[in-house]
């Protein structure tokens, strides 16, 4: 089988001068070169490189992708936990006040949903820009996923009284409302 310096002689695209300089650019190189060490090829270690930043760069967009995609996940199941199981609060006569933010809003409820909000029976979830009444138990799956999304939580616990509260003979009114 005839060398490719053969090869390309015969057909023409190199004369025999031009071939025998190559070799001896060759030979003078490889004797250049150190005896075990390698010639170090650049362009081969640029485009090696630049391999690898490139694969580096794309797990990044596909890490951040399925993040993105996890957080889309999670959001659509607090958007169906909330409405399947929300409360009606329709004919609310109350204004129950709470704090979103720096900001206290104003949720009209009836006198039983009140009561419940008070005790920790329900909790108010925010659904989008609207908020919404659900169980205490839907809040706490909803938590799991995203604590910000639950705004008033009530915790249904046992006063204990101070010994040395000077206001302890005074008692809250239920039907306080700030």
């Amino acid at each position: 089988m005839p060398s490719l310096k053969d090869q390309l002689l015969k057909a023409g695209l190199v004369d025999e001068k031009k071939a025998k300089q190559i070799e001896k650019q060759k030979r003078k190189q490889a004797k250049q070169t150190p005896k075990g060490q390698l010639q170090t090829n650049e362009a081969r270690e640029h485009a090696k490189k630049v391999q690898a930043e490139r694969a580096a760069k794309d797990k990044e967009i596909n890490r951040q992708r399925q993040q993105a995609a996890q957080q889309k996940a999670i959001a659509a199941q607090i958007r169906q936990l909330i409405d399947t199981n929300r409360i009606d609060r329709k004919d609310g006569d109350i204004a129950y006040q709470f704090t979103h933010g720096k900001k206290i809003k104003k949720l009209y409820v009836t006198q039983l949903l009140q009561t419940q909000l008070t005790n920790g029976v329900i909790a108010i979830v925010l659904n989008g820009d609207k908020y919404e009444l659900v169980p205490v138990q839907v809040a706490e799956k909803i938590k799991q996923r995203d604590e910000s999304v639950v705004l008033v939580q009530n915790v249904a616990g046992h006063t204990e009284i101070d010994e040395n509260d000077p206001y302890a003979d005074y008692q809250i009114p239920d039907d306080l409302m700030w």
